[in-house]
């Protein structure tokens, strides 16, 4: 009997496809509203909990990471290792800039993020030029990853190496912890959520999914496989480094292990996973189960890690594509059980 199991690509990206073809424009934007709202009323839930709030900030911090990871992986197959990296460049250039040489916080993450911009384009570039596949995309951006590493380490002067950077600065708002930031964050992932959408309504998205779902055909049908490549790796990578710029002047120290691949990277890619990879609220379903995850599993000390693979297994074999596209498939199910002539 031939199977009757709808492709992995078509499950994840079934919610975005249905709504940009059907659904009334404003529609479209109902779920980063929904978002919104509830990610806004957290802070009147959990209280003046400085432990809860700064839980809750870590949360969309990772979530606002994965946003910019799903448009270079979850929308155009390119496994980029190096989100780390990406944060770090926004971090480091930043902190160096200001206190180095004295330049303002805005304009020192605006020369960042446009430096990480041309890195993820360039990688996407030579991606497409060289016919890397995933694997060896995934190589070439872990080696950029250890090689800035090495570079935070060896350049103490400026870094600080491994007892990390502080800021000499004021960090401006974001650095106030608290409420300020909580909502600061959340601004930055509901812009992220609406650009994010925003693509997948427009051209590029159209072009974004025939690449992801066959890269050969794509080309052959006409499209600009390296310009949308560079396109997605250029937007998801400035994405990182904002946030990561913004994250390093709301702790106001960071160093290399902060933005290492087991920090950064592996969290972000499981996150996303979970959540759905190519759906629009996969990055923030991940994003808040595991951190709330991690939080609960913290008090177990050694047995935090065997205890937490053990969850991992569970949740991932019962949410096989991830929990949105699952849900999406079990609302579609229920309505053509419901339908006339089911």
């Amino acid at each position: 009997m031939a199977s009757t199991e709808v492709p992995l690509g078509a499950q994840q990206d079934a919610d975005s496809a249905v709504v940009a073809t059907q659904a009334p424009r404003w529609r479209a934007y109902l779920p980063v509203v929904a978002t919104a709202v509830a990610l806004a009323a957290i802070p009147l839930i959990i209280g003046d909990s400085r432990y809860y709030t700064d839980l809750a900030t870590l949360a969309l911090v990772f979530a606002a990471y994965a946003v910019g990871f799903n448009i270079i992986f979850g929308n155009t197959n390119q496994l980029f290792l190096c989100l780390g990296a990406f944060a770090g460049v926004g971090a480091y250039g930043t902190g160096a800039l200001g206190n180095e040489l004295g330049v303002p916080m805005p304009l020192g993450v605006l020369i960042s993020v446009c430096v990480v911009a041309g890195f993820g384009a360039a990688f996407s570039w030579v991606s497409v030029r060289r016919r890397l596949d995933v694997i060896f995309v995934g190589i070439v951006t872990l080696t950029f990853s250890l090689v800035f590493i090495n570079l935070l380490l060896g350049q103490r002067d400026v870094t600080g190496g491994e007892t990390g950077m502080v800021l000499l600065y004021d960090p401006g708002p974001v650095g106030e912890r608290g409420l300020v930031s909580y909502y600061i964050f959340l601004t930055v992932l509901i812009v992220f959520l609406t650009v994010y959408r925003w693509v997948q309504r427009s051209h590029i998205g159209w072009a974004f999914r025939a690449l992801r779902d066959d890269e050969v055909a794509a080309e052959l049908s006409g499209i600009d496989v390296a310009r949308y490549k560079m396109i997605a790796g250029a937007m998801g990578s400035a994405m990182v480094a904002l946030v990561g710029a913004l994250y390093g002047h709301y702790e106001g120290f960071f160093s290399p292990t902060t933005f290492e691949l087991g920090q950064v990277d592996v969290p972000v890619l499981v996150m996303l996973a979970f959540g759905g990879i190519g759906s629009l609220l996969g990055p923030v379903v991940g994003a808040t189960v595991f951190t709330i995850v991690d939080a609960v599993l913290r008090p177990l000390a050694q047995l935090r890690t065997a205890v937490y693979g053990v969850i991992l297994l569970v949740l991932f074999l019962g949410f096989r594509h991830g929990v949105v596209p699952s849900i999406n498939d079990l609302a579609r199910w229920v309505a053509r059980r419901r339908s006339p002539g089911s």
